[in-house]
């Protein structure tokens, strides 16, 4: 049986001078790619680790965590697709880090990737100004308020990885 490591990928810097459209969808796009490189080469038992005894943190909890926020927020709030959480039901509403079985890393990459391009896809050619309701939030969002949140959201996890992939094998990096 072999096991599946995590591949290698490669990371481009967003540009320095850009529209804000480019700018929010390459600084996403470098945050989702960073998320990758942090994984790169570990097993899918190395990626289930949880090397913070307090925590439930895995670097494959962060990938699944961050595939069901690229629906939620895309493809679920922004578009209005009726889609069903990925990895987090009712009754398993933390089942993106509880559930994280190294097993299925490879599927759970593949998840990730089909996640961010549906989003990219349901983002496609609308315009950062439209706006949709969030059911919790009130008043109206608008598209370009959920590029910067992702980007916040993937530059917190990011630094998570940081640290889940220093204690899990020493590896240190950008």
């Amino acid at each position: 049986m072999t096991t599946w490591t995590a591949p290698e990928v490669p990371r481009t810097d967003p540009p320095l001078v850009a529209d804000e459209r480019a700018s929010l969808e390459h600084w996403l796009a470098y945050h989702r790619t960073t998320l990758l490189m942090k994984c790169a080469g570990l097993t899918g038992e190395q990626l289930a680790l949880r090397p913070v005894k307090s925590s439930t943190l895995s670097l494959l909890g962060l990938v699944r965590h961050m595939a069901e926020v690229e629906r939620w927020w895309f493809r679920i709030l922004f578009d209005g697709q009726d889609l069903d959480d990925l990895y987090c039901p009712d009754e398993e509403p933390d089942g993106d880090f509880d559930l994280a079985d190294g097993a299925a890393a490879e599927a759970d990459f593949a998840v990730f990737a089909t996640e961010c391009e549906l989003a990219d896809r349901a983002a496609a050619g609308r315009s950062l100004d439209e706006t949709f309701a969030h059911p919790r939030r009130g008043g109206p969002i608008d598209l370009r308020w959920v590029y910067a949140h992702m980007i916040e959201e993937y530059a917190r996890h990011n630094g998570h990885a940081d640290i889940l992939r220093e204690l899990t094998d020493g590896v240190t990096g950008d």
